[in-house]
């Protein structure tokens, strides 16, 4: 029997492309700043991204985890071999220092295929680990958690360096729902789970009713550049500077209205608007009803990767999915929230609509893994709870001290 990808996703990546774009034409042209160059590459980088995906659906995932560690180790390579290479090959950007610049090709940026080399790495070792310690204690919990730290905090670390918190911020969402559904102890979920969210709660009183303290001891601690950006997104009109596309880019989306201004219409400068904030030119010329369109498709993607998760017959190939769908998840929020001004500007692409190859092929490669996942299930007529590992709340028959997703 022939099994199919999934022609939902399939649909709504199609539907995707074609927004993608045509809002990338239109707002690279409209101000006579790039002409076609953008529309031409990505239509290219989208033509890649197809066939990419379906490459990566069609492999087994016996097959990914033996390629994992090796695509792990090319990726870490070339992430600290960027930092000695000279600016001929790898010129910095806004200040960041993230990518290869290769003549004819434009340029490669391997923290986004950092992505899914963790994605695999991660999944393998959760997987590996709960086969191998056959019974549950917190030590082995809590060695799973430094085996899953002393793989991923290296290169993280060198993401934030270039600097990318961005992209650190996009890893942590992959990796938090991975770390949840490994079946560690509650307990320890909900430590892992209280200090940060009291970190976070504390900065935040810190920050309403100690202001000075907050501005003069935490902020001064990060970088010029991190500075600049929380500045512009807590105090938008005292830090002008700061906050100039954010301002322009709120006042794009506002002048949107309703309906929109219609294609090609946009006039309102927005820099980047191509790549970080192509929500504005959507917003713009289509208005509140084309923006919760895309909104709504975005969210119909994402229900076809948690139906798939759902349904995943293995606990490796379970993490993948939820790792997938937390990435996507935290990173449409994340860029719709920046251009509307909820959240400090990122960097943070919005997935399958921005300009950019490397994020594009990335996430094409991680939706080749949903359409894997799919086709891993779908042979199977007969099910029953001793054939599948993980699937929609399961537990895991191999543990003695019961784990449950």
């Amino acid at each position: 029997m022939k099994i199919q990808m999934d022609r939902q996703i399939n649909i709504y990546l199609l539907l995707l492309a074609l927004i993608s774009c045509l809002f990338i034409y239109s707002s690279s042209t409209n101000f006579g700043q790039y002409g076609d160059a953008f529309i031409v590459k990505q239509i290219t980088f989208y033509c890649i991204g197809f066939v990419i995906m379906y490459a990566v659906s069609r492999l087994d995932f016996e097959q990914l985890k033996k390629i994992s560690w090796p695509f792990y180790g090319v990726i870490v390579f070339l992430l600290i071999a960027l930092i000695f290479a000279p600016e001929s090959i790898a010129r910095p950007i806004n200040e960041a220092k993230s990518w290869y610049h290769i003549k004819f090709l434009g340029t490669f940026q391997p923290s986004e295929f950092l992505k899914f080399a963790l994605l695999l790495v991660v999944a393998k070792l959760i997987e590996s680990h709960n086969k191998k310690e056959q019974v549950q204690t917190y030590f082995t919990d809590l060695w799973l958690l430094t085996k899953i730290a002393i793989i991923s905090i290296p290169p993280m670390l060198i993401v934030y360096k270039q600097p990318d918190t961005g992209m650190l911020m996009l890893y942590m969402a992959m990796l938090i729902p991975m770390i949840y559904f490994s079946g560690i102890k509650k307990q320890l979920l909900a430590v892992i789970t209280i200090i940060p969210t009291v970190l976070i709660s504390t900065i935040i009183i810190i920050y309403i009713w100690f202001n000075q303290f907050f501005t003069d001891k935490i902020l001064t601690s990060l970088s010029p550049h991190q500075i600049s950006r929380i500045n512009g997104w807590l105090h938008p009109f005292e830090f002008s500077d700061s906050a100039y596309q954010t301002k322009l880019g709120l006042l794009a989306i506002g002048s949107g209205l309703l309906s929109g201004k219609g294609y090609l219409q946009n006039n309102v400068y927005v820099p980047e608007k191509h790549t970080d904030f192509i929500f504005s030119t959507i917003a713009e010329e289509t208005g509140f009803i084309g923006a919760s369109i895309v909104i709504v498709l975005f969210f119909l993607l994402l229900y076809r990767m948690v139906f798939h998760a759902l349904h995943a017959k293995k606990q490796f190939t379970f993490l993948i999915a939820a790792g997938i769908i937390g990435l996507l998840t935290f990173q449409i929020f994340q860029n719709i929230g920046m251009t509307i001004g909820l959240l400090p500007v990122t960097g943070v692409t919005l997935p399958f609509l921005s300009y950019g190859g490397s994020s594009l092929l990335s996430n094409m490669m991680l939706i080749g893994l949903i359409h894997a996942i799919k086709m891993s299930y779908s042979g199977y007529m007969f099910k029953n709870t001793n054939e599948l590992e993980v699937q929609s709340g399961a537990k895991f028959p191999n543990k003695k001290d019961t784990r449950t997703i």
